[in-house]
């Protein structure tokens, strides 16, 4: 006889560990199920955003800026280094060691809560039934009354550029790398791009961006994206807007890539190649025929307003249901699943959903851009405060970019913020 459940969620990310926790937290028999193995080799809870995305390259983005302020930031505020060198090694190192804490804080939270944790891979079948395959290809077999999918989402692979995790790295390769490439290449001009793209070209690596999109940052308010793009072109990012990439070849430890532009068919050298054009859904084996749960045309899971797929019962969050791929919103709607299972009344406002690119200087944005408000033919007061004119900007040497508040023209309600400059997460 099978072991049944409340709850279980299929994915121990920020949208399934949350959701998990919040159940659990309501009274729920709960149960969490996880199949990611860490560098050691052990269950690592935590998905995507705590051991290959969000969190190692925070860790790494820190450990760079430190050192790009010792070696040309510092001088200014009458502090003399000298010699100052980056033991890559040691910084990776202090990476894995957060992460690994990280992971630990999440076990400890399932304990302390009462969730239980399923080790392997969760596929859902019918009737709200949970399939398990353990890493030995054991079978076990979990009823719910209710499932959450949290299964997340992975790296797009281009045939332009395989991977091969060596020379041709996707965003989890680059966390990883022991040396700082001379050459480094960024196959993308979004968050992951140019987020890593900034770790290395602080420690001395020649970057350079090559984005198939004439336009910088289309999602981003068009001010701070133009803004961005006069500031990491000063600090040596070599962004190439309108750049097709047609092909790589990889010989003698380096990669040689060719693409076309506004100028025609071009060519360039790497140490290293990072693919970072986005990511895609987990939805291929986690779900039978039968389970009753609708893809779309892009393979996301098919959710209403709250969430709940096309089968009763079975609900699906984070990067595998329609909207931007944020940790914090899968989070939200985690939370938001498990107290509608629970009887509550909950929603989400999408509308108040942040986004951030953590470069320096960071940019941050909630609500409208100005674009589309715009577009929406709804008048609007702007609002721009440069970081220039700021005294505590000045005081920390750092006053690039400026804060914009956009309002309705008629009713003063702020419609969106949006910010490039220090500290704008």
């Amino acid at each position: 006889m099978s072991q049944k459940f409340d709850v279980i969620v299929i994915g121990a990310g920020p949208g399934g560990y949350v959701a998990a926790i919040k159940a659990a937290q309501l009274g729920l028999k709960t149960a969490c199920v996880e199949k990611y193995q860490g560098k050691d080799g052990k269950l690592a809870l935590g998905g995507t955003c705590l051991n290959v995305g969000c969190m190692p390259s925070k860790s790494l983005l820190d450990s760079s800026w430190k050192f790009h302020e010792a070696q040309e930031g510092l001088a200014v505020h009458g502090i003399d280094v000298k010699d100052v060198a980056m033991d890559v090694p040691t910084m990776v190192g202090r990476k894995d060691t957060i992460v690994k804490n990280l992971i630990g804080g999440i076990a400890g939270l399932f304990k302390a809560n009462g969730v239980t944790t399923i080790e392997g891979h969760g596929k859902l079948l019918a009737n709200k039934q949970v399939e398990v395959t353990a890493a030995d290809g054991s079978v076990q077999v979990y009823d719910a009354e209710n499932v959450i999918i949290a299964a997340g989402s992975q790296p797009i692979d281009i045939p332009p550029a395989p991977v091969d995790q060596d020379v041709i790295v996707d965003s989890t390769g680059a966390l990883d790398f022991q040396a700082v490439p001379k050459r480094l290449g960024v196959i993308g001009a979004g968050v992951i791009g140019l987020e890593l793209g900034s770790v290395w070209a602080r420690l001395g690596a020649e970057v350079t961006v090559i984005e198939a999109q004439d336009k910088f940052l289309t999602n981003v308010d068009e001010q701070v994206a133009k803004e961005a793009l006069k500031i990491f072109a000063k600090q040596k990012l070599d962004i190439r807007l309108g750049a097709r990439l047609t092909g790589s070849e990889v010989k003698n430890g380096e990669v040689t890539v060719n693409f076309t532009d506004a100028k025609g068919e071009q060519q360039m050298t790497f140490d290293k190649l990072i693919v970072a054009v986005g990511r895609r859904p987990v939805t291929e084996n986690v779900l039978t025929a039968d389970s009753g749960v609708t893809l779309d045309e892009r393979n996301f899971i098919y959710v209403d307003e709250h969430c709940a797929t096309s089968a009763p019962g079975v609900y699906a969050v984070g990067d595998v249901v329609r909207g931007p791929m944020l940790a914090h919103k899968a989070s939200e709607e985690g939370i938001m699943v498990a107290e509608r299972i629970a009887g509550h009344k909950a929603q989400v406002n999408y509308d108040l959903i942040p986004s951030v690119i953590y470069t320096h200087p960071e940019i941050a944005g909630v609500g409208k851009t100005e674009q589309q408000l715009k577009g929406d033919g709804v008048a609007i007061n702007v609002g721009v405060f440069p970081f220039a004119a700021s005294g505590r900007a000045m005081a920390a040497n750092d006053t690039a970019g400026f804060v914009k508040i956009i309002a309705d023209a008629t009713t003063d309600r702020v419609l969106g913020v949006h910010v490039i400059g220090p500290s704008a997460a």
